[in-house]
């Protein structure tokens, strides 16, 4: 009796496994991406654009490469374009498409390891130049979630690298322009 019940269960939980494996986990990982983190992307991005999607604010490289503006007076027009100001234009633009482009489920792959890298930097950034504290650095295995960085990010990334690794499902724009170049 309790073989059969655990040949049972295995096999639910076997089919169950496959199915939602194609298209539910997916979808899932790029709902809870949307939900968590696409407002708060998109808000961060705005304030680095000025008057329009082509003119970056010089508030962005005051969030992006503080300590380099300050070298050069405070004055962003004189920071360098190689590498400091491609720096701020990949990621001020970065931060606005890539999120779009994993919800969409469009590029997924591409865009999920684009936001794991903005992430990093992210993280870098608010550490070494916006001098995070201990709290919101946070550490691993304590009794807290609520630090920002190792206790939320590591949750960002591990959603990012879910899509890297398995892709946005069936229910993307990716898996119908795969079986539209592929027909």
């Amino acid at each position: 009796m309790l073989h059969s019940l655990v040949a049972l269960h295995n096999r639910l939980a076997e089919t169950v496994a496959v199915v939602a494996d194609r298209w539910l986990l997916g979808l899932l990982a790029r709902f809870a991406f949307a939900a968590v983190l696409l407002v708060y992307f998109l808000n961060s991005a705005l304030t680095k654009f000025d008057g329009g999607p082509f003119s970056i604010a010089p508030a962005a490289y005051f969030q992006i490469v503080p300590p380099i503006v300050e070298a050069a007076g405070y004055d962003p027009s004189q920071v360098a374009f190689v590498p400091w100001g491609l720096l701020v234009y990949a990621g001020s633009y970065g931060e606005m498409i890539l999120p779009i482009l994993v919800v969409l489920g469009l590029f997924t792959r591409l865009a999920s390891i684009g936001m794991i890298v903005f992430v990093l930097v992210q993280s870098y950034v608010d550490i070494a130049f916006h001098m995070a504290d201990a709290a919101t650095i946070g550490a691993w295995f304590d009794n807290l979630s609520s630090a920002v960085i190792m206790d939320q990010r590591t949750l960002w990334v591990f959603v990012l690298l879910y899509l890297v690794l398995k892709g946005p499902g069936l229910l993307s724009v990716d898996h119908v322009l795969r079986r539209w170049f592929t027909a």
